[in-house]
């Protein structure tokens, strides 16, 4: 299904393969072309590096296209909740990183006039009955440097117990923003990595080499080293874009367990929410309940665009970004930027530009892969390998399709968007076994579909 940002912006298109590309060995290869992957490639280019980007499909085609396009540093109660488990230095370093985004993208925005609707809006954090945990959010946040504040006045279409601001956020067009960056680059589309050995990148189309690599390509497809695997989930998300609704200043998101988020984009207003885990349904139609609650606040409204995202999901909370492992000192990664892709490809670009640049980055420690932050991850990790055992489990006698070419977990079946899921790991397939969604590299076969199993 098309986003209103796709809309906006009918194709992006890398220019046309210069065959010579195939021969060069690079700097810098970086893998996806998303928005993480361009602006990773971006910020290389701008220290004189000689980057490739490498695309299994095409520039944005992935999560970027899907996003809500929110630039912030407000990512739910985040603050309250890292001083708790990692301290507080390290959440102030996590809110300058995403403080830092915001700022680097109005000043690439200013610097190549690019018309992408980017505007300083306030986020909010909202609820309808819980006032204290709003109030334990903003004294954690103005802890680690954020303005922010209380208030109980809204532009939401219900009353609220109140909503922690953050001042100076922003929000824009991801896609026209992404045309500017993605055509100083050079880009190869259709060309699907299928390895990495050394500094050798296997692909469909040839064998290409660098000094470094840069995986980018939202979940990380080897799972040896790293496990990433075990070390986050993922989930889906799903949005309206709405016409002929009441206008509203700011971003909202709700913390409430059924909370939805807000934001205007244009003429269109942008309503998110009935989030789960990817192959876990609990027996609602995501999109429908979304559009009864539309009606419900915005009884006039028409649907104009209807989309879903999937979220890498790290048990502690916080972006893997940097080395992808202790025993590869040349290949990187950025995954794990949970519901705040746009902010967190920035602070990936930022951070692994000096990496790669060999200078110290102050904000580094705190995203390492190589972190351990046991007790924030335990409980996430006991729930996640809990999943992954049912799932082997449903794999060994499988019902439907059969099993994950990725692991071999059980799939499910996705009413909402007519796709076989893994709640493993969160691999895609649609109705014929085709990839949608990695950690999966490759098709299902012998698809024995019988939908009516899983439903």
């Amino acid at each position: 299904m098309k986003s209103l940002w796709r809309a906006q912006e009918e194709k992006l298109e890398a220019g046309p393969a210069d065959p010579a590309l195939k021969k060069v060995h690079w700097d810098v290869i970086v893998i996806g072309a998303g928005m993480a992957g361009i602006l990773i490639a971006y910020q290389l280019k701008e220290q004189g590096r000689r980057v490739l980007v490498l695309e299994a499909d095409t520039i944005a085609s992935g999560q970027t296209e899907r996003t809500t396009a929110k630039i912030t540093s407000q990512h739910g109660c985040k603050y309250s909740s890292l001083i708790k488990k990692v301290g507080k230095e390290k959440a102030r370093l996590y809110a300058q990183a995403n403080e830092a985004a915001i700022k680097e993208y109005e000043r690439l925005i200013k610097k190549y006039k690019i018309d992408c609707q980017f505007e300083r809006v306030t986020a909010y954090l909202y609820s309808r009955k819980e006032e204290e945990k709003l109030r334990n959010e903003i004294r954690a946040a103005k802890e680690v440097g954020i303005d922010a504040f209380f208030t109980k006045e809204t532009q939401l279409p219900f009353p609220v117990v109140g909503a922690a601001g953050f001042r100076h956020q922003a929000q824009f067009s991801p896609l026209i923003f992404l045309q500017y960056i993605a055509a100083q680059l050079e880009v190869l589309e259709h060309t699907k990595v299928i390895g990495i050995k050394d500094h050798k990148v296997m692909t469909n189309a040839s064998v290409f080499s660098a000094d470094k690599i840069v995986v980018a390509a939202h979940y990380p497809f080897l799972n040896i080293p790293g496990f990433y695997f075990l070390r986050q989930h993922q989930e889906r998300s799903y949005v309206l874009a709405l016409s002929g609704c009441e206008r509203i200043q700011g971003m909202y998101y709700g913390i409430d367990e059924d909370g939805l988020s807000f934001r205007q984009a244009g003429e269109h207003l942008l309503l998110g929410g009935s989030g789960h885990r990817t192959g876990i349904h609990h027996g609602k139609c995501a999109y429908e309940n979304l559009w009864q609650e539309a009606r419900k606040y915005y009884p006039e409204c028409r649907e104009a665009y209807r989309w879903s995202a999937q979220d890498c999901m790290p048990h502690d909370g916080i972006p893997f970004i940097g080395r992808y492992s202790y025993f590869t000192p040349d290949l990187y990664v950025a995954t794990g930027f949970q519901k705040w892709g746009m902010t967190s490809s920035m602070v990936a670009a930022m951070i692994l530009r000096d990496e790669i640049c060999e200078r110290e980055h102050p904000y580094k420690k705190v995203f390492s892969p190589q972190r351990m932050n046991v007790r924030a991850s335990i409980g996430n990790l006991l729930c996640d390998v809990g999943m992954s055992i049912e799932g082997l489990i449903k794999g060994i006698v499988p019902q439907g399709p059969g099993r994950c070419a990725h692991l071999g977990c059980g799939l499910t079946w996705n009413p909402d968007e007519n796709s076989w899921d893994c709640p493993c790991h969160g691999s895609r397939y649609d109705e014929n076994g085709r990839l949608l969604d990695n950690p999966s590299k490759r098709n299902l076969k012998n698809m024995k579909v019988d939908k009516k199993e899983e439903l």
